[in-house]
């Protein structure tokens, strides 16, 4: 009986996704255009906290929101509403984003005359995180109501990110959520993650993310 042929596809999809990853990487740093990843779980309030974030930055510099969504456009209206340039990315079905379309949708708004842009991924932690979209940073989301557990249960999603944000501080009296339990966990998977806890409802916490923001566009650019 003849041998059978064995092809490691998910191996070289990765591959191929790497390096045109690693393509719009190179020409973002050309044009001067910062693109920040950001992953969560749908309803941890990643487009209010893009809210809040472009409240504080949008006068300082061009700032672009792609949106990414099976379906719908809500969140990219809501972010033109917020005053920034916006486009909605719908993924066919597909739960993340890869680099080619990544590319798409930075040829689509157009990203000369922007300083920083924001991909709100597909809401999931485990997709998005396996796919390098060719962002300079990745960010990543995580609610309270969620619980402190997931960095044991998804640990792939907080290795790759630079930033976690603990969102919905506001409810914290209401929910069974150790604070140093998830910083703990989370800094087990990445010891040099860098852990905001914010109320995008408030706005608790928002300046020091912010902060952590321009830093990294700046540091970019220099």
């Amino acid at each position: 009986m003849d041998s059978v042929r064995i092809i490691e596809i998910k191996q070289s999809v990765f591959a191929d996704n790497d390096r045109e990853a690693d393509r719009v990487r190179a020409e973002l740093k050309q044009k001067g255009t910062f693109l920040l990843n950001l992953m969560s779980s749908p309803g941890s309030g990643k487009t209010t906290t893009l809210q809040r974030t472009v409240e504080r930055m949008k006068e300082e510099m061009r700032i672009g929101i792609m949106e990414a969504d099976i379906d719908s456009a809500v969140d990219a209206e809501k972010m033109a509403a917020s005053g920034v340039r916006s486009i909605q990315l719908h993924t066919g079905g597909m739960c993340h984003l890869d680099a080619g379309m990544t590319e798409q949708g930075l040829r689509e708004i157009g990203v000369d005359d922007l300083d920083f842009v924001v991909l709100e991924n597909v809401g999931n932690l485990v997709c998005p995180a396996e796919f390098d979209t060719g962002a300079v940073k990745n960010a990543m989301i995580l609610s309270v109501p969620e619980g402190h557990d997931k960095p044991l249960k998804y640990p792939l999603i907080f290795t790759v990110c630079n930033a976690l944000i603990i969102n919905k501080i506001d409810v914290l009296p209401y929910f069974d959520f150790d604070m140093d339990k998830v910083v703990a966990y989370a800094h087990m998977r990445n010891p040099n993650l860098k852990i905001f806890p914010i109320s995008a409802k408030t706005g608790e916490g928002v300046d020091a993310w912010c902060d952590w923001l321009r830093e990294q566009i700046q540091d970019f650019k220099a």
